[in-house]
């Protein structure tokens, strides 16, 4: 996604639970109010941020890092960002993402092993 006028790239900055460390990570958001600085995610997170696609949140340029930076969530869409990594051999993780994708469960894949996987709140993908 290219950046023009209805998009922006935030810069997030958080404790992932997945890396047990301080992560970096820029994803693209649609501007609702930029002047109040409220965007809402249209990326799916790599690594376990909370927050979700949809969820309005509120950025401000940081000096230190030269860039629009999350801030906070202002506002929940009800979404989810289900992490999964494949630890049992066998098992093909572009057949799993393609069997939730059926479901409407988009994804993002990192390696092998490990994707990052959207379940909106609209979606029942226990059956």
């Amino acid at each position: 996604m290219a950046e023009n006028d209805e998009y922006e790239k935030i810069l997030f900055k958080y404790h992932s639970n997945v890396l047990d460390e301080i992560t970096v990570e820029t994803m693209w958001a649609e501007k609702i109010d930029v002047k109040s600085g409220i965007y809402k995610l249209n990326s799916i997170p790599f690594y376990g941020p909370l927050i979700a696609t949809d969820d309005e949140f509120f950025a401000e340029y940081d000096e230190s890092e030269q860039r629009l930076t999350y801030r906070k969530t202002t506002k929940h869409s009800g979404n989810s960002i289900i992490l999964v990594m494949i630890t049992k051999e066998g098992f093909d993780k572009e057949e799993i993402r393609n069997e939730f994708k059926q479901k409407n469960c988009l994804s993002e894949g990192l390696n092998d092993s490990y994707f990052s996987m959207e379940v909106l709140a609209s979606i029942d993908y226990l059956n």
